[in-house]
């Protein structure tokens, strides 16, 4: 039985109104971030070993800038039991495999060949390929990794001049999904396509295995506490500098709460507080995508080959890596309130609670969650 609580704050959705994504927000005063790019240190006489784009700002804190966002790094009072290098080159190493935005890349190239390659020699793809079909497969195709050509035909990245057709929209479809044998093989760690036109795009999953990838360095390290963020996808282990829980607070879904005038400033919904576990949220950009007179929804089901039509205006999900927190996330975007609700209570092997915010009409942002939820809730 799924626990609802209908509050809310009276928050205005109006026609011309688009609910941005929506962040996870780490409740401390040290560790201020904003959605632009992190300022590199000018303190001269720091004796870190500070990279063009990583920087340890102080024993136990380490920022940057990477996969085209920002990050950070924090433990509480112990020092960081690495470096400023090692994190850049982990970055370096992670973009190599998985980067659509570098054309060497491992996946670019496999994108834009028709050719077979082993993923048993990998370090990042063979793991988040792996993931990505079971989510793909749990969520029985709301996650997809292949889904970016219906992002294109509806016209997000270049303006289209009509609504696409069902027929170009079916055509689409013929090769989006993660379909064995259909669209490719994975047989003994060698992925194959089987059609030219099959890509992989792991933009839904990738912020969050990263996340995955610094914890296991660190969890090696014998790194007891730590908070690890990059673009909001978190995970925490042990406590923080009050040696209690961390807690994270959950953004208010409104445009205008975009958290640069500084976390101080920042509308929040309610608090989470948690060890041991990872949490991502997932929401709906700042703008619709109007044509023809209509708006639709950002978020492509990769099933109907269409935008979504539900309420649902953020997902935050709490799950045992980030991966599955951020895949998880984007699948129930487009499952919707109810659907995302009874998944989670049918699967309850997965070790995912939910808590979601939604437009509940007349202005009313409301809010549903698992009973999970309890858990980790501050204001219940």
């Amino acid at each position: 039985m799924q626990n609802w609580k209908n509050i809310i704050n009276s928050h205005s959705i109006g026609f011309n109104y688009f609910v941005g994504v929506t962040l996870l927000v780490l409740i401390c005063t040290a560790c201020k971030q904003s959605n632009s790019e992190v300022e590199k240190p000018t303190n001269k006489a720091t004796t870190y070993k500070n990279t063009e784009n990583v920087w340890q700002t102080s024993p136990n804190i380490i920022v940057g800038n990477a996969l085209g966002t920002t990050f950070i790094i924090k433990t509480n009072g112990d020092s960081l039991r690495t470096s400023p290098e090692e994190i850049d080159a982990l970055f370096e190493r992670f973009n190599a495999e998985l980067s659509t935005y570098i054309d060497s890349s491992l996946i670019s190239k496999f994108n834009a060949n028709n050719t077979a390659i082993d993923l048993s020699g990998t370090e990042y793809f063979k793991n988040c390929f792996e993931i990505s079909q079971e989510i793909y497969n749990k969520t029985s195709g709301a996650f997809d990794p292949t889904v970016h050509p219906l992002v294109e035909l509806w016209g997000f990245f270049k303006r289209n001049e009509h609504t696409p057709s069902q027929s170009e929209i079916d055509s689409v479809l013929n090769f989006v999904g993660l379909k064995p044998n259909q669209l490719y093989t994975y047989k003994e760690n060698v992925l194959e396509k089987q059609d030219s036109r099959f890509k992989l795009v792991f933009n839904a999953i990738a912020k969050g295995q990263s996340v995955d990838v610094i914890a296991d360095l660190l969890n090696k390290k014998g790194q007891t506490n730590y908070f690890i963020e990059v673009g909001g996808e978190i995970r925490v282990k042990g406590l923080n500098d009050q040696k209690a829980k961390w807690i994270i607070g959950i953004d208010v879904p409104k445009e205008s709460n975009s958290g640069q005038e500084g976390v101080q400033n920042r509308a929040l919904e309610n608090y989470i507080e948690i060890t041991d576990v990872a949490v991502a949220t997932s929401g709906n950009y700042r703008d619709f995508y109007e044509l023809e007179g209509k708006k639709y929804s950002h978020t492509i089901s990769p099933v109907s080959g269409k935008p979504v039509k539900h309420s649902l205006l953020s997902a935050t999900v709490i799950a045992p890596t980030t991966a599955m927190a951020d895949a998880y996330a984007t699948a129930f975007m487009v499952m919707g309130v109810d659907a995302s609700l009874e998944f989670v209570k049918n699967n309850p092997d997965l070790g995912v609670d939910i808590y979601l915010l939604f437009d509940a009409g007349n202005g009313r942002i409301e809010r549903a969650y698992s009973r999970g939820m309890l858990n980790y809730l501050i204001d219940r």
